[in-house]
């Protein structure tokens, strides 16, 4: 049973439940009180031209440690600086070393939406991160099953956060079409596997170009050649890019590229 994707949940459920007895939903419905919040999804679909929804984090299961010296909000401040659209700030503990508490740090010093990107499997998640001031929410299509995901995309409009719908095979873009208010990532990632191909979108796309928001690529991206090559053969100009920025020895410039591609 046990590939990657797998562990990830099985922890994350202990993880809440941890949380769950430290902090009653109470507690966080007074914290969100507390924060403000930015429309993610009306930020990606007002722009006109190429929107990076650049991530910060220092690891990943695939990768090891991304960033030594990591500090999270000298990489915001430079991903603000240089022309992001939005932010995904990696929230899982285990396997991506990440914080909640760097959405909050986050938010204190810049004006920018901000994803949450975790493992969400249970509705209190959602409620746990806005606490913090996430403005959008991630849904893995492979991590959960229907009524679970339904639950947790009502759920975050309710909140009115935005929602990610991620898939990455033909069947799960075909699941993700009736989350018509939501935007729909394809992860070139295989989360099972942990094999990338950035032609995953382009077989993807003919499934969802019907879908009425915001459609991005994610995972594998290595370059403003591999954004263009997507957006010549989908027209998709949304590109959630963590790695290659993160590793770049000249991150402002490779973010300068990006945004040009369609020009």
């Amino acid at each position: 049973m046990t590939n990657i994707l797998e562990k990830i949940v099985a922890e994350k459920k202990r993880s809440i439940e941890s949380i769950k007895k430290k902090k009653s939903l109470s507690i966080l419905e007074e914290n969100i009180k507390e924060q403000s919040f930015l429309n993610f999804k009306e930020t990606v679909e007002k722009n006109k031209g190429v929107s990076v929804i650049s991530e910060i984090k220092k690891a990943s299961p695939s990768a090891g440690v991304l960033v030594s010296n990591f500090n999270h909000l000298d990489i915001a401040k430079m991903y603000v600086e240089n022309g992001a659209t939005c932010l995904s700030v990696l929230t899982e503990e285990n396997y991506f070393l990440g914080k909640l508490e760097h959405i909050q740090d986050i938010k204190k010093k810049f004006k920018i939406p901000i994803l949450a990107k975790d493992f969400f499997i249970d509705p209190y998640q959602i409620a746990l991160s806005k606490s913090y001031g996430c403005d959008c929410i991630l849904i893995i299509i492979a991590a959960l099953d229907e009524g679970q995901a339904e639950e947790i995309y009502s759920e975050a409009l309710k909140q009115n956060l935005s929602v990610i719908v991620e898939v990455h095979d033909l069947k799960e873009a075909e699941m993700a079409l009736k989350y018509d208010q939501a935007l729909i990532g394809i992860n070139n990632r295989n989360l099972k596997t942990l094999e990338v191909s950035i032609n995953n979108t382009i077989s993807i796309f003919e499934v969802i170009k019907s879908h009425k928001g915001p459609v991005l690529s994610e995972s594998g991206i290595k370059n403003e050649n591999d954004a263009k090559y997507i957006y010549q053969k989908t027209g998709i100009k949304n590109f959630l890019i963590g790695e290659s920025l993160l590793k770049s020895d000249k991150p402002e410039e490779l973010m300068k590229r990006l945004i040009q591609i369609t020009q």
